[in-house]
């Protein structure tokens, strides 16, 4: 129960750091879709979308994970800060896909 509460702040927390804070022309739009930790608390995952380059923001949130999680540091008050491991979250595409598929399963239904 705790390490939702904690990882739900830390989503949030997250997501004001970068679109507010973090000053980098090349990152497109992103948005914390979820963030999980470990059950020590000591390690994040931060799941994310983008409307850009997948990719390439994956590489800019790595390359800026220092300056976040010492901002993330001053902002909420928790005995340890997690190391973040930002992941490139793809459930909406699948998702997509699985009802791409149960159309096309239905069409071709229909015209049996």
């Amino acid at each position: 129960m705790r390490s939702d509460r904690v990882a739900s702040l830390i989503a949030r927390e997250i997501s004001v750091i970068i679109s507010q804070e973090l000053r980098d022309p090349r990152l497109g739009m992103v948005t914390i879709t979820r963030v999980t930790l470990a059950s020590d608390l000591k390690e994040a995952k931060v799941y994310f979308t983008t409307l850009g380059n997948s990719a390439n923001d994956l590489h800019i949130l790595e390359g800026a994970k220092g300056f976040i999680r010492t901002t993330l540091a001053h902002r909420i008050r928790i005995k340890f800060i997690p190391d973040l491991k930002f992941i490139i979250d793809d459930s909406q595409k699948y998702g997509e896909k699985i009802d791409r598929l149960l159309e096309e399963i239905d069409k071709g239904n229909k015209e049996t």
